[in-house]
């Protein structure tokens, strides 16, 4: 017997190169995945400058939605549905509706405004899927949502190569798009102090999201005499990504909100180590190998100053450095992929559809 169909709506922008993002890369992993375990998967890319979209594409949108037949499960990505209440709610009546949230409006600088809408959204919706335990938890008490429709689907991991690294210590990776949120104007502070030892850090990440937070940041760089050392690359894919992730004897992560940290566990699933803040999901994603040990340091966001004594540790002590990078290769063989990923989620859909009978 075939498995009913999943239509899965997601940004237009899911596979563009130029504006790589986490929730992008679990919409494309997990419809990849759930289409090769052989749950048939119809996706419906809708263009738009989500989660503000011009009226051309809320109508796209509208359209899109229409055409669904009644009944039909439906996965949207939050993104896309929870800026739009008066084109998402009025379907979620005659729709098996699940909104997938990877990082609720609210948490992203500049838009609280949205955050009556995404609750209006939520509470239509058949079924919530958050990405972390830590977010289901805090979506809950957010939205104060019923518990029992709210699901932790975690990202999966795809199996990498242990980084070769550069001389083990000296090469610091950030892999973030680069906005308020992901704290960069917090490491450049940090970095700054720590001047006097040897290190390069390479920030990996689109730098179209906030031009304004970008051109202040350069300034930063040029004002600490960092030019040189700091170095904003841009995007990477595919192949560049996994260089610079090779080349990488830490990845450092100065988020100050952060659902759950899809690059940590990119990063452990090479064997590197984390210096990261401890922000809401980050903890548990970093997580602790089969001994207990945790594979990386934690900061508080938003301190400059506990984030260059961390990294300051990390650079001066070969033993520190050496424990981590254990613990990181440890935790590397307890990574879930996405197969898993698939699983759980298909799992929830059909409660989703089941209730609906």
């Amino acid at each position: 017997m075939t498995a009913p169909e999943i239509r899965v709506v997601v940004p237009g922008g899911i596979d563009d190169t130029a504006a790589p993002s986490g929730g992008n890369r679990y919409d494309r992993r997990l419809c990849d995945e759930l289409a090769a375990s052989g749950r048939p998967v119809r996706e419906v890319a809708v263009p738009g400058a989500w989660p503000r979209p011009d009226e051309r594409d809320r109508d796209g949108l509208a359209r899109a939605l229409a055409e669904f037949p009644d009944g039909a499960v439906v996965l949207i990505d939050g993104l896309v549905a929870c800026g739009v209440p008066d084109v998402v709610v009025p379907e979620a009546g005659r729709l098996r509706l699940a909104v997938l949230v990877h990082l609720p409006l609210a948490d992203e600088p500049g838009q609280a405004d949205l955050n009556a809408g995404e609750r209006k959204v939520l509470e239509s919706a058949g079924a919530v899927i958050v990405t972390s335990p830590w977010a289901k938890d805090h979506l809950i008490a957010h939205h104060g949502l019923d518990p029992s429709r709210v699901h932790a689907v975690v990202p999966g991991t795809d199996p990498a190569p242990l980084a070769s690294g550069t001389d083990g210590a000296t090469r610091l990776l950030c892999v973030a798009s680069v906005t308020p949120r992901k704290g960069h104007d917090v490491l450049v502070e940090a970095l700054s102090t720590i001047t006097h030892l040897p290190w390069h850090c390479e920030c990996v990440g689109p730098l179209g999201g906030d031009p304004g937070y970008v051109t202040k940041l350069r300034r930063s760089i040029g004002g600490h005499d960092l030019d040189g050392r700091v170095e904003l690359r841009g995007p990477l894919t595919g192949k560049r990504l996994d260089d610079a992730y090779a080349a990488a004897d830490v990845l450092v992560l100065a988020s100050r909100a952060e659902t759950f940290g899809m690059v940590v566990t990119e990063a452990l699933a090479r064997g590197v180590p984390v210096v990261a803040t401890s922000v809401d999901g980050v903890p548990d994603t970093l997580g602790w190998d089969p001994t207990g040990a945790v594979p990386g340091l934690l900061v508080p966001p938003d301190d400059p100053g506990a984030l260059a004594a961390a990294l300051r540790r990390w650079l001066v002590e070969p033993e520190l450095r050496g424990r981590l990078r254990a613990a990181a290769r440890l935790r590397r063989g307890m990574l879930p992929g996405w197969n898993d990923t698939a699983r759980r989620m298909a799992t929830v859909l059909s409660r989703l559809r089941r209730e609906a009978r």
